[in-house]
């Protein structure tokens, strides 16, 4: 007798984003008149850059010709991408990254999904409420999330309330747990947290030998002076925090999938009998296994979006 996951019956019958949008082609098809304003999946609404295309159409034709076409890739990425994301994304903010500690994905939604894999299922695992669902249902899918109870809660998350009375940011977990899933600027509230504000999830971390799981798809979004772009602008957040980026929000990539994670060398879990072991070494195995990276010709489509053409 073949068994099954149990832990998948535990969650709600669908996807939120995939229930939502059922919805609404029902409802546009029920009701072909109205203008219906979409509140569900963060999709974007305008082209690529003309930069991007030329240099996907470049790359699309290198694939043509005998001398310059692509097979496999390096699962982490390809090295003109990830020097571009060094420089325009770290370098320029005063943040020291090494080349291999940068993972090319095809999205964030995967890597935030996936990185849950490489820690113990004894974990507790603290995420805002509300919160992107992807944070809690692969933590339920793996076993971490105990039963789904009458508050609609699982029982083992540890949900951080974000509401009117505390202005959307949630306090400090008043009991001890071990990964933090942050994502700012914040989906679905938009709340932004400055320097100081995140410099104590940081020190929390520190203190409680937890990770911070940081999502920063919406940087692009920041506009406010003191509120970080990247959470490594803060004092320690190197052995404690590992952070999505994403093409997404910046460059229009939700359907031609690009992202990437950062996963620092001093980051680490532990074994059960205390050993330190780096995170970046767990991750690469995992990307390595189970991933092929993304194909050249998109990675080559998200280089431009680091040009001056591509900063439309």
């Amino acid at each position: 007798m073949v068994t099954i996951n149990e832990n998948y019956l535990k969650l709600p019958g669908s996807y939120l984003f995939s229930e939502i949008g059922r919805r609404v082609a029902r409802f546009k098809a029920e009701h072909s008149e109205a203008t219906v304003i979409s509140l569900g999946i963060g999709d974007v609404t305008r082209p690529l850059p003309p930069a991007v295309i030329e240099s996907l159409h470049e790359a699309v034709d290198e694939m043509a010709r005998p001398e310059t076409f692509k097979g496999y890739g390096p699962e982490q990425g390809y090295g003109f991408l990830i020097n571009k994301i060094l420089e325009h994304e770290y370098r320029s903010r005063g943040i020291e990254l090494e080349a291999d500690e940068i993972f090319i994905s095809d999205g964030s939604k995967c890597d935030t999904g996936n990185i849950q894999e490489i820690f113990g299922l004894e974990n507790v695992v603290a995420v805002t409420d509300p919160v992107y669902p992807v944070y809690v249902d692969t933590n339920v899918m793996a076993g971490r999330g105990g039963d789904l109870s009458a508050s609609g809660g699982f029982e083992r998350i540890v949900y951080l309330s974000c509401n009117a009375e505390n202005g959307f940011i949630p306090e400090l977990p008043k009991k001890r747990v071990d990964i933090i899933y942050l994502c700012y600027p914040n989906n679905p509230t938009g709340t932004t947290l400055s320097k100081a504000e995140l410099q104590k999830w940081v020190d929390y971390a520190r203190e409680n030998q937890s990770v911070i799981l940081y999502d920063a798809a919406y940087e692009a979004f920041i506009r406010e002076e003191g509120v970080p772009h990247s959470i490594y602008e803060l004092e320690g957040a190197r052995e404690v925090a590992i952070e999505f980026r994403s093409f997404s929000k910046t460059a229009g990539f939700t359907g031609t999938r690009c992202a990437y994670t950062v996963v620092p060398k001093s980051v680490v879990g532990y074994t059960r009998d205390g050993k330190a072991v780096p995170l970046n070494q767990l991750w690469n195995r995992r990307q390595t296994t189970k991933f092929n990276g993304v194909s050249y010709i998109i990675q080559r489509g998200a280089a431009a979006v680091y040009t001056p053409e591509g900063q439309w």
